[in-house]
């Protein structure tokens, strides 16, 4: 049974809704399809299922580009209703016809809507019944076949057993002899324990006929390997000589006893020159780099002019090839009547590729390109405009509402908010293996360093060798306390005590580091699962890879996936923000942060572009969008 119909502006003015239904909805399907679906681009879908407990409903909409509205289905998943799709077309249809931008009621539609309600049900039963007749009449030819087929291979098997039963046994001697009779005697060579016939005539061991050679002595002089030798038949053999092969260099063995010379004993020490004995916890003078890059604004040059000027020479010149002088101005003048899908397909196809040599997934491309297409199909093309550019443009506009975060990303007022309320501010990094996670949570922990906040890090990576070392040293550089307990410990322990040594010595903020891990094994992904369950951090970010394409969508989507399975609390943590790391290798191929940002919901927070502790940036989504594009 359909719950709900609306229908409502793109400015969020109510129009009309089914009193008939007068269903009222559990949860809020609607607002929700609104804020992570039609918002986010991906309009492009066929339906939206919202789940909460107790019921389970599947949205689907429609669009009138041109008049700015929007028509929403609302029905129980369970139900899987036909005529949705149907009904939301005629309502379309049949609304826009009597719409009044001025006219704020449409009381008169119910009647209307009870008619195309009518209609549309009638179409599905009908449907559905003509579907069930050429189903049963596909399964009764299907039987048919399959009875054809099992009385023919009965009568083939007694044509051959009648045909067996004949006192041929079926000897060599026969064999040949059918053969033969098969036609295979005319100029063809049938072979039967060593007897040859060429042309009707038998060919043995003398090897009578020039033209056949004895196969046994061929191979005996190929296992010899020797030179050319002409045999009794005129078969050439060549020999086959093996090359020697060459002797590589040896390596030269390192002497590792007490009598190595001092220059290899200089090349193998890497202590410290100030401390030999190795100490780790030696004084060291606390690293000041200057100002992270985090505090500066970055100023992106706008040449986006010129750009735009190619495109409009190009569109001219492929225009001007199609149509003719006067009526392709006579159209730039006047505009198009209403856009349709296949006059945005080219210009589509091209935003598509472009996106994709930028790094972008292929499947987020075509759903961004989808949700573009939907978000067009019906308006009217401005005069003096062309379809590409429109395009673009509408591609623009969606890429800055995705990329923009919907909350606020502001930790520094975060933190003083958690230190009003005495309790430390807590942030875990996550993230596959090899990204950069104690480099980059270093760079962080600069940044905050520079707003005078007391940071102190949990080396909770127990799985990794050297793990805690790698972040000591950086504790050590830049003077900042830090919390460890060694290897093979419970890391969700490690946090928790680290949290409550934060509280006590008045630490403002507590940066976790976590063992990297692939987003398919499960016991890591379990046990990540349990830090943040049980310490339930601030912020929760994700560092991944600058470098990383079509994975990227692979990587988030599990990663969230299996932090709410895996999660024994009803409302799971997932990921809150993005740490993209190796910024500056990736020239202009600023996909991945797309990607990342569609398929998660989650805004890029930090950016790393560097090796220094200031090498620390916020992502700006106008350089971003303008590279995408470019």
């Amino acid at each position: 049974m359909l719950e709900q119909l609306l229908i409502f502006t793109r400015g969020g003015l109510i129009l009309w809704t089914c009193k008939e239904l007068g269903n009222a909805l559990r949860g809020s399907p609607i607002d929700t399809l609104i804020r992570s679906c039609l918002l986010e681009e991906r309009s492009g879908a066929a339906s939206y299922n919202y789940d909460v407990p107790g019921v389970s409903y599947t949205l689907k909409w429609t669009f009138h580009n041109e008049l700015g509205l929007v028509f929403i289905a609302v029905y129980q998943k369970i139900l899987h209703l036909l005529y949705v799709d149907d009904l939301l077309a005629m309502v379309k249809r049949e609304f826009s016809e009597i719409y009044d931008p001025k006219r704020m009621s449409y009381d008169d539609f119910d009647e209307t809507f009870r008619q195309l309600r009518k209609e549309a049900e009638a179409r599905a039963e009908e449907m559905k019944k003509s579907k069930q007749v050429v189903s049963k009449k596909v399964i009764n030819s299907g039987k048919k076949q399959v009875q054809m087929q099992k009385s023919g291979f009965e009568g083939g098997n007694k044509k051959k057993e009648s045909t067996n039963g004949n006192g041929k046994d079926g000897k060599d001697g026969d064999n040949v002899k059918n053969v033969t009779e098969n036609g295979h005697a005319n100029g063809e060579v049938v072979e039967s324990r060593g007897i040859s016939r060429v042309n009707g005539k038998e060919n043995g061991d003398s090897n009578t006929n020039g033209g056949a050679f004895d196969v046994n002595k061929l191979q005996k002089l190929r296992s010899k390997g020797g030179k050319k030798v002409n045999n009794n038949n005129g078969v050439v053999v060549n020999k086959v000589s093996k090359e020697e092969p060459k002797k590589k260099p040896a390596k030269k063995n390192r002497v590792w006893d007490d009598s190595s010379p001092k220059e290899e004993e200089t090349k193998l020490d890497f202590t410290d020159p100030v401390s030999g004995n190795g100490d780790s916890f030696m004084a060291v003078p606390q690293v000041i780099e200057g100002e992270s890059m985090m505090d500066k604004d970055e100023v992106v040059s706008s040449d986006s002019e010129s750009d735009e000027d190619d495109e409009v020479e190009t569109d001219k010149k492929v225009d001007s090839k199609k149509k003719g002088w006067f009526s392709s101005m006579f159209q730039s003048i006047a505009g198009k009547a209403n856009l349709e899908k296949a006059d945005l397909e080219p210009a589509l196809k091209a935003l598509k590729d472009r996106l994709m040599t930028k790094n972008v997934a292929e499947e987020i491309a075509e759903k961004l390109c989808e949700s573009v297409a939907i978000s067009l199909v019906g308006k009217k093309l401005a005069s003096f405009t062309r379809v590409s550019s429109t395009v673009q443009a509408a591609m623009e506009e969606a890429l800055v509402r995705i990329l923009t975060p919907r909350r606020s990303i502001d930790i520094l007022r975060d933190v003083h908010v958690a230190k009003e309320q005495r309790k430390p501010y807590v942030v875990v990094f996550v993230g596959v293996n090899g990204v950069g996670k104690s480099t980059n949570l270093a760079k962080v922990a600069y940044w905050l360093q520079q707003h005078d906040i007391n940071v102190m890090m949990a080396a909770c990576d127990t799985f990794r060798s050297g793990a805690v070392e790698q972040l000591r040293t950086h504790a050590r550089r830049l003077q900042i306390p830090i919390f460890e307990k060694g290897y093979e410990k419970d890391p969700a322990i490690v946090a928790k005590e680290a949290i409550q040594e934060a509280t006590r010595n008045g630490s403002e903020v507590v940066l976790v580091d976590t063992a990297g891990r692939m987003q398919d094994n499960e016991p890591l992904m379990r046990a990540l699962s349990k830090l943040i369950y049980v310490n339930s951090p601030d912020l929760v970010l994700f560092v991944g890879e600058a470098l990383v394409g079509n994975d990227a969508v692979d990587q988030l989507s599990k990663f969230n996936q299996k932090l709410a399975d895996l999660s024994p609390s009803p409302t799971p943590r997932l990921i809150d923000g993005i740490l993209l790391t190796k910024f500056d290798t990736i020239d202009d191929k600023v996909g991945a942060a797309l990607s990342m940002v569609y398929i998660s919901g989650a805004p890029v927070m930090f950016v790393g572009c560097g090796q220094s502790y200031t090498d620390l940036k916020k992502l700006n989504v106008k350089s971003i969008v303008k590279t995408l594009l470019k």
